[in-house]
């Protein structure tokens, strides 16, 4: 029963997988007659296929504070791969990803069709992908970036990297924090969490044999970008999330010691 049970969860995951596959062809096809990226129509379809798939995982959102309008970007605290459907439900959004989800089987071509952009190492690449960041403002796309660059099992805040925030400063773009976390019968749940050496199909599994899970998103006041040097609306954006998820935030300094403290002791 158990298995039969799990089957049947499974079942609407993989038919969305196929739409997604669909919507990924129209993008690829359009993009060929057209001559042009389709980033509007990538945006809007990728938004379709996050809402199905939202229900098909059984992934229940909680939305606090308003959805913000207009070209934004967003930064939040990064918790699960769930964070990505969860917030890519609510408006046509680009994401950014580390390069090595550009390479995965399957989910790596669905991210490229959707316009997802990857972050890979070095500065001249670094600012190749600033460049992109700021010309997709200057078009009115909202963008959303995990500045932590990983994930955390929700309980600690790492410190927020400034160095992409810059295309939003240029562009005067407002930034929109969001502070994520993910509940279960009023407490936070522990499943949830995508971090160490977890695999996306035993979570997948974990997650539907538990019914799901609810996401709670907090939209915090937009923040003024225009002159502001990046790493001070890092920090910004950092406390606000810290603040609404009353966690403390792990300072640069902190993380320093704490690392050296770890190899002193090996």
């Amino acid at each position: 029963m158990r298995r039969l049970r799990l089957l049947r969860r499974l079942l609407p995951v993989l038919a969305t997988l196929l739409l997604g596959t669909l919507f990924a062809l129209t993008v690829t096809l359009a993009t060929a007659l057209t001559r042009r990226p389709c980033l509007a129509l990538r945006q809007r379809l990728t938004r379709c296929f996050f809402q199905v798939l939202t229900r098909a995982l059984r992934l229940r959102l909680e939305v606090r504070g308003e959805v913000p309008r207009g070209t934004h970007l967003w930064l939040a605290n990064h918790v699960s791969w769930l964070d990505i459907v969860g917030l890519g439900s609510l408006r046509p959004l680009s994401f950014l990803s580390k390069a090595e989800v550009a390479t995965w089987p399957v989910a790596g071509w669905l991210t490229r069709a959707a316009g997802t952009l990857f972050i890979q190492r070095g500065a001249e690449r670094g600012e190749a992908l600033g460049e992109v960041l700021t010309a997709r403002l200057t078009q009115g796309l909202s963008l959303m970036l995990f500045p932590e660059g990983t994930t955390t099992d929700g309980s600690q805040l790492r410190t927020f990297h400034g160095r992409l925030l810059s295309p939003a400063s240029a562009t005067g773009t407002p930034l929109q924090p969001v502070a994520l976390s993910y509940w279960r019968a009023g407490r936070r749940d522990e499943t949830a969490p995508f971090i160490g050496d977890d695999d996306l199909v035993s979570h997948l599994r974990r997650l539907l044999e538990n019914g799901g899970t609810t996401l709670r998103i907090d939209f915090l006041p937009p923040l003024a970008s225009q002159g502001q040097p990046r790493q001070v609306l890092a920090g910004l954006c950092q406390a606000a999330i810290a603040a609404r998820l009353g966690i403390q935030p792990v300072r640069r300094a902190a993380a320093r010691s704490a690392a050296a403290k770890a190899c002193s002791c090996g």
